[in-house]
């Protein structure tokens, strides 16, 4: 039977096809789907884990305990995984375990384009690489294939337009779930001192040399010779923009990308003329190749950064001045924005108004740095505006520049700002850190979290509790507020930058798109054009439903336009009925 899949459906139903029945992840855009998908299966476990780090670590226990296991993340998800990545690759698994990377070239939804492919080559691991839908499905069984035959951890990466873009997927039936489960004692292979990693060290490169020879009958490594004067060595999604323009050169398309197959190399080379290397991002293959001593032509003709296409790819080898159709589309920009109704619209608005240094992080706040709001001013990482507004507090200190707020999401907090907000109240530190608490991880599409109460499965469980954590960790001052109340918003954070000392304030409100909130649409407000006064202020928080229309200018009146509410968009919030001063809206 064959299924219309995206890439990420397509990888979930791979793992269950597998046997697996045990996944570990935290979601991140373009992965997050792949869990969610994989927790539908009857008998399976899935868990949403705080952070990567831990996601990998549970995926490890499970796997030396002897269940296949499964983790998932976004490409910049395995920088804050790689501590537990880089050393299990010197113990091996016991069992088979497979980690996916979802790289996110472009940028779509991500604070930087990291090429995972590096990871691989880095971290010693095979790394898959499927081209579509169908083969995500095929390469995740092959990934714990190759696991648990060589004994190592497996890297499944995949891009967006491959987790995200849809194509027909042959199903077939799954593997029945193999109950393995043992506690296996072997200190010399799990226990990584300095004397037994050495040990293992070298049994890394052992299996390098092993996983080097497989990758040259590796089936998923395939040549195609047609026109014997040009040849492409690609993978991925690249494959296909380029087989779309050149569909009668010869391909070298190669599903797993690390380790290389250096034979099968160099007999394609040896049946063509001229050779492109065609990859998104780094230059990874090409360096690799050209360092066999094959000359190639890549990166001096095609882009290093963002997304390939099929124009791209053809005026880079045709080498045309002509740019694609691709390129000179001429759509309207369209900047994303926070929801009509949304918390975080309120807290950032006072934010701007009050001047203050805002250290970012990453969520649906982010979006608050653009106009009208203005409220945020910087973003690295999660949990970097904790450990951020703590070094600026520090380094402002003695020169009266203010005090410094950092603000964080829940989910994220949750994901890594615990330590240093435990880090700000150990050194003494004279910021405030706001917890944006929607009750959700909103940014990937309302997932569950441990301060939700509830599991990825739709468990209830132990509900964190954000205000006595933070009490724990030895923060005094805590305050809770509701964001849509303006003015116990604009107080609160006045008093609490006033104080000596690190302060946290609760921004407290559920996500108006999430399940379990209570806000009814039904509550949409509306503007009176006859007390619109034209002033404007209601447009300072660039809500979606309120907009602007000119009118005719009277006679004596100032007014050169109103402000109107598409009430088929508000939601009822109430900050701009705050706002006005002139008691318009309703």
């Amino acid at each position: 039977m064959k299924v219309l899949m995206s890439g990420n459906e397509a990888i979930a139903r791979g793992v269950y096809e597998a046997g697996v029945r045990f996944a570990a992840a935290y979601p991140g855009t373009p992965s997050t789907e792949i869990l969610e998908e994989f927790s539908k299966y009857e008998g399976v476990y899935a868990e949403w884990s705080p952070n990567e780090k831990v996601a990998v670590e549970v995926a490890i226990g499970a796997a030396l305990a002897g269940e296949k296991a499964l983790a998932v993340m976004k490409h910049v998800g395995v920088n804050v995984a790689a501590d537990p990545i880089f050393t299990v690759s010197y113990t091996g698994t016991n069992s088979a375990l497979v980690i996916v990377s979802a790289d996110d070239p472009s940028l779509h939804s991500s604070q930087n384009e990291q090429d995972n492919r590096n990871y691989a080559k880095f971290a010693k691991i095979p790394m898959l690489e499927p081209a579509d839908a169908q083969e995500a499905k095929e390469f995740v069984k092959l990934a714990f294939e190759i696991s648990e035959k060589f004994d190592t951890p497996v890297f499944l990466r995949s891009t967006t337009r491959v987790s995200h873009s849809k194509s027909l997927v042959s199903l077939e039936e799954p593997l029945p779930h193999q109950d393995k489960t043992r506690i296996s004692y072997n200190p010399e292979k799990f226990v990584m001192v300095p004397a037994y990693a050495r040990l293992r060290r070298v049994e890394v490169e052992k299996r390098l040399v092993n996983l080097k020879e497989y990758a040259e009958i590796f089936s998923e490594n395939k040549m195609e010779i047609n026109n014997p004067d040009v040849g492409i060595i690609t993978a991925g999604m690249p494959y296909n923009y380029a087989k779309d323009v050149f569909p009668d050169y010869s391909y070298l398309k190669l599903g797993m990308v690390y380790p290389l197959p250096e034979k099968l190399i160099r007999e394609f080379v040896a049946k063509v003329k001229k050779i492109y290397v065609v990859e998104e991002l780094d230059p990874f293959l090409e360096e690799q190749i050209k360092a066999m001593g094959i000359k190639v032509i890549g990166k001096e003709i095609f882009p290093y950064t963002n997304e390939f296409d099929p124009g791209i790819i053809e005026n880079a080898i045709n080498k045309s001045t002509k740019p694609s159709t691709a390129s000179v589309q001429n759509i309207p920009s369209r900047p994303p924005n926070l929801c009509p109704g949304c918390p975080h619209r309120g807290l950032f608005y006072v934010l701007g108004k009050l001047k203050v240094f805002v250290a970012g992080d990453i969520g649906c706040y982010t979006l608050s740095f653009m106009k009208p709001l203005e409220g945020l001013h910087s973003c690295i990482c999660m949990g970097a505006s904790i450990g951020m507004a703590h070094g600026m507090s520090k380094a402002l200190k003695e020169k009266g520049k203010g005090k410094i707020v950092g603000v964080i999401g829940d989910s994220t907090f949750i994901h890594s700002g615990i330590t240093p907000l435990l880090n700000m109240a150990y050194n003494k530190s004279n910021a405030l850190i706001i917890i944006c608490d929607n009750s959700t991880t909103a940014m990937t599409g309302m997932q569950e979290h441990p301060a939700t109460g509830y599991t990825l499965l739709g468990e209830k469980t132990k509900q964190l509790d954000l205000k006595v954590l933070v009490s724990a960790l030895g923060i005094d001052n805590i305050r809770v507020i509701d964001p849509y109340d303006l003015k116990e918003t604009r107080n609160a954070i006045k008093e609490e930058l006033a104080k000596d000392g690190p302060s946290v304030i609760i921004s407290q409100r559920p996500c108006v798109l999430f399940k379990r909130s209570k806000l009814k649409t039904e509550r949409a407000l509306k503007i009176d054009p006859d007390k619109c006064t034209g002033c404007k202020v209601c447009l300072g928080l660039g809500c979606p439903p309120i907009s602007w229309q000119k009118i005719e200018k009277k006679e004596g009146s100032k007014r050169e336009g109103i402000a109107m509410i598409d009430e088929t968009l508000c939601n009822g919030c109430g900050l701009c009925m705050q706002v006005c001063k002139f008691g318009s809206i309703s």
